[in-house]
Formats: C-alpha cells, sequence, structure tokens
C-alpha cells in the first residue's frame, strides 16, 4: 500500500508540518456576499435551484451550524482572513484600514512558498491593488461592486473596454417591465455583469496557477446576491411562476419593542419595513435568481479546475461572509443577530482527505484559517484565536473538541464611515444617541443572549422560538440564564486575546 492509498483510506491530512511544498494541497476558497443559509437546496430549499452547489454539499463536509463573527462585512472577512475576533482584529465597521500586525491567511501561505491570487470583492480598506498585494497577495483583480470603489475596480475598467453598453451603470435595471415580470431585470448583458466578470477571471487565474509547480492559495470572491437586487436575462424570469414564502409582516409596534440599537438599525435611512408585498416577492425572486447564476459559476470554475487535473490535490472552500434579513423582523440587509444574519452556509471538500457528510458541530468563521493551515501541514500561529476543525473532517474526532457556544459582535447602529445620516460615532455619545453600541451576542445549541450593554437585551429559545420572536431577556424565570451567557461574554473577552498579552511577550 502506498503513502497516499493508506492517508487515503485512513481519511487523514496527508500534509503534515515541514512536508515538501509540492506535497501540499492547494486551496481554492470561494466566497458569496450576504447569502442566506436556508438559500441552498442541500438545506432543504425546494424551489431554489443550485445543481451544482448541492453536488459540491454531497462530497463536502457540509456545516450545517457555522457562524460568522460580525453580521458586517468588512469585519466579518477579517475574521476569516486572521482567525480572530473583531474586538482583536479590531475592524468594526466597513471601509476602515487593517492596522495590525498579524499575518493574514494569504500571507501565511505565501510565506510557505504558495502562489496566492485574488479576484473580486476583497473589500479591503485601502481598495487598491497595492494593499492588497501588501497583505499577501501575489495577483489581483479587485471589484467591490459599490460606486464609491469603482475607480479602483478592475471590472469597471475592463466593462469600459468590453461592454457596448458601458454608459449604462451596471446595476441599472429596466423601466416599465411589462405586468407580471421582473422589475429588477439588469440592462446590461449577463457576459458584462460582476458575477459574470468575477467567474471568468477565476477561471482564468485558477488555470494559470494549477499550471505552476507550486501549491496555490486563490480567493474568489463575487458581490452577489447582495443587493441591489438587480438581475440579467435569462436569470431574471427563472423565477416568475413560483411563490416564495415571505416573512413575517411587523409593525412599527413590534419593532418599538426590540432594543434601542436594533430600533436604529431598522428604522435608519428610509425604513422599509412596510414594503410592498408583490414588490417584496419579485425582490425574493431576484434574489434566488442571483443565487442560482452564482451556481452556475461554481460550477463553471469546478469544471476548469477538474480539467486542469489538480481538483484531487485542491481544498475547496465555499463560504458567505454573513447573511441577510431579507424584510425579516422589518429590516433587509444584516447589521443584526438574528440567525438569517448570523448563521451561514459553509462547505469543505478534499476528495479522499475530506470526509463528506452534514456536520452538525458548531463552527466558526475564526476557525477556517487554522483548518486550511494545518490540513496545508504548516502550524498555526499562535496569535490565531480559532480553533481548526481539520481533525473533525480529516476523520480523527478524537483530537476535536466540539464548540458548546460561538460568539458574535457589531456596532449597532452601524457606523457610516464618511458621517452619512449622521450615523458616524461620537466620542462619549455613541452613534445617533446610542451610547454604547456595540453590541454582543453568545448562541449555544438552545439559546442565544444579544447584549447591549446600558440598552438591555434579547434572550432566544432557538428550539421553541426558532423565529425568534419571542424575547425572555426580561423574563423572571430566566434571570439566572441571562446572568450566565453574560458570564460566558465577558470571560470570552477576556480570554480571546491571551496569547497575544502573555505567551511570548514577557520572555526576557
Amino acid at each position: 500500500m502506498t503513502r497516499r492509498t493508506f492517508l487515503h483510506a485512513a481519511g487523514t491530512a496527508p500534509a503534515v508540518a515541514g512536508a515538501p511544498l509540492a506535497s501540499r494541497p492547494n486551496v481554492l476558497m470561494i466566497m458569496f456576499d450576504q447569502w442566506r443559509f436556508d438559500c441552498l437546496g442541500a438545506h432543504g430549499n425546494r424551489l431554489i435551484r443550485t445543481p451544482n452547489l448541492d453536488h459540491l454539499a454531497a462530497r463536502s463536509a457540509n456545516f450545517t451550524n457555522a457562524f460568522i463573527q460580525a453580521p458586517v462585512c468588512v469585519p466579518s472577512r477579517i475574521s476569516y482572513f486572521t482567525g480572530r475576533y473583531p474586538h482583536s482584529h479590531r475592524n468594526r465597521v466597513n471601509y476602515t484600514p487593517y492596522t495590525q500586525t498579524e499575518p493574514m491567511m494569504q500571507r501565511i501561505l505565501q510565506g510557505s512558498g504558495f502562489r496566492t491570487g485574488s479576484v473580486g470583492k476583497l473589500h479591503f480598506s485601502p481598495p487598491t491593488v497595492e494593499h492588497a498585494r501588501q497583505t499577501g497577495f501575489d495577483q489581483v483583480l479587485l471589484d467591490d461592486g459599490i460606486d464609491r470603489t469603482d475607480p479602483y475596480s478592475d471590472y469597471v475598467q475592463w466593462r469600459k473596454e468590453h461592454d457596448p453598453k458601458a454608459n449604462v451603470p451596471y446595476q441599472r435595471t429596466v423601466k416599465g417591465p411589462a405586468p407580471g415580470k421582473n422589475p429588477f431585470r439588469a440592462i446590461i448583458g449577463k457576459d458584462y455583469t460582476p458575477t459574470a466578470w468575477t467567474g471568468t477571471e477565476t477561471r482564468r487565474t485558477l488555470r494559470n496557477f494549477a499550471a505552476a509547480p507550486e501549491p496555490f492559495f486563490l480567493f474568489s470572491s463575487f458581490f452577489k446576491p447582495h443587493a441591489p437586487y438587480t438581475i440579467p436575462a435569462p436569470y431574471d424570469s427563472l423565477y416568475d411562476h413560483i411563490e416564495i414564502p415571505l416573512p413575517r409582516p411587523v409593525d412599527l409596534g413590534y419593532i418599538r419593542q426590540l432594543p434601542p440599537p436594533v430600533q436604529k438599525m431598522i428604522l435608519r435611512f428610509t425604513p422599509q419595513y412596510d414594503t410592498d408585498r408583490n414588490r417584496l416577492q419579485w425582490m425574493y425572486r431576484s434574489y434566488y435568481a442571483a443565487v442560482t447564476m452564482l451556481d452556475d459559476e461554481v460550477g463553471a470554475i469546478l469544471d476548469t479546475l477538474q480539467q486542469s487535473g489538480k481538483a484531487d490535490q485542491t481544498i475547496v472552500l465555499v463560504v458567505t461572509d454573513h447573511g441577510d434579513q431579507m424584510l425579516e423582523h422589518g429590516l433587509f440587509g444584516k447589521n443584526v443577530f438574528f440567525e438569517s444574519s448570523v448563521h451561514v452556509p459553509m462547505m469543505v471538500c478534499w476528495p479522499g482527505h475530506v470526509r463528506p457528510g452534514t456536520y452538525v458541530e458548531m463552527v466558526e468563521s475564526v476557525d477556517v484559517l487554522p483548518t486550511l493551515v494545518e490540513l496545508c501541514g504548516l502550524t498555526v500561529p499562535e496569535c490565531v484565536q480559532g480553533n481548526s476543525f481539520a481533525p473533525l473532517i480529516a476523520g480523527d474526532r478524537s483530537r476535536y473538541s466540539s464548540r458548546e457556544m460561538v460568539f458574535a459582535e457589531n456596532v449597532m447602529p452601524e457606523v457610516i464611515t464618511n458621517g452619512d445620516s449622521g450615523y458616524s460615532f461620537v466620542p462619549g455619545k455613541g452613534v445617533d444617541s446610542i451610547r454604547h453600541p456595540d453590541g454582543k451576542m453568545v448562541r449555544t445549541k438552545r439559546w442565544k443572549l444579544n447584549y447591549y450593554p446600558g440598552n438591555g437585551g434579547e434572550l432566544y429559545d432557538l428550539d421553541a422560538d426558532p423565529g425568534e420572536w419571542n424575547n425572555l431577556y426580561r423574563h423572571p424565570d430566566h434571570r439566572s440564564l441571562v446572568n450566565d451567557l453574560k458570564g460566558q461574554i465577558l470571560d470570552w473577552l477576556i480570554t480571546a486575546d491571551e496569547n497575544d498579552q502573555i505567551a511570548r511577550r514577557w520572555l526576557i
């Protein structure tokens, strides 16, 4: 029996610390932006069309209890790339620069001989290719998907040179659609959308990386299914005749019962809790269609990987930075601790080494970096706060200790870093009259506590109330449980930075 055959049979990771560079696996990390856990056929959704992702899920360690560390783009992404919690890496809101000294995932792999690349939405600040390279990427193609970063977008520049409708904004939708047709249909053609561009450039980069002798790390990041709900033909009509279940309507009375930071998130700018139900149905249809378009791109990327001959030597990870409320509890987007924002899809595939199946263990996004580093046979840096689940998915459960709880945190209401609409942070006053906007969440398999210092909290029994409608925070029968979960948050905050503050710094 060869070593490879033995390792395949044993289900263990083949790369060990100090192994030759050529024996290390490649890593292909695919990220969607604002993808809901329930928008995947493999997770029980019988309306959405995701055949490629469903097939990948069947070949993967498919986690049904994965949670992000912050329900907002930049803090969540930095947690993936550093394996550290937001209060430690200190990127708490969007469009803030990462100034810490700890190496990111791409730097760790680059320093070990990997060729590294990023395509699509990186969402670092400043949003430039030069800055992205400084974090450890050899090759970078950027598109963050919003107007203010368009001057730095490789997609926008490419489109100017190739799209016959380049003068039309890429998120512009048709005017006056026919009755019964999607009002969010894009004006530009499918092949010129950010989604298609990201897929095409990912495949081009993948072919180049796979042809080289060294292992690679490729981060492919799509802006969709993030709003706006613009969707090109023919995807715009995929769900025309499908009635997608819509969230329970809420009124202002319900919203006013929530803690002040959550109220502010729902009611900021122009509140949308009373969105017309027919329009909401088309938003859901367009969101589903965006996921189906992404599914096609993932299928094409995986076909390219297979054609390269490197599929068996490549770890494929599919994740998202957070979910989307889609008007659940009166809110579009994220930024809150409801399940639709913090509970996310996560799947890891590596033929012959990662055991496929549904994994119910609770994992966090900070666990991704140490897992990939361990699977690649490298040493996990001491500054990493996540726990590797490599032993779990590689067949050595005896070396894995399951989490009993997961944590998340966010500045709520969201700080708008350019001060738009008064939602900037004022020292000593907070954000828009919320004195302590820094909320914390702890979730066990049954209970979730969301705590907003000085502004109360939320306690939900997820077994009895999976929709999180009945707030038990002030119920006298649960006072001791609330105090215990607050203690868990305190212990987490105290101990998370232990390695940074003690482990090596005091050595003489």
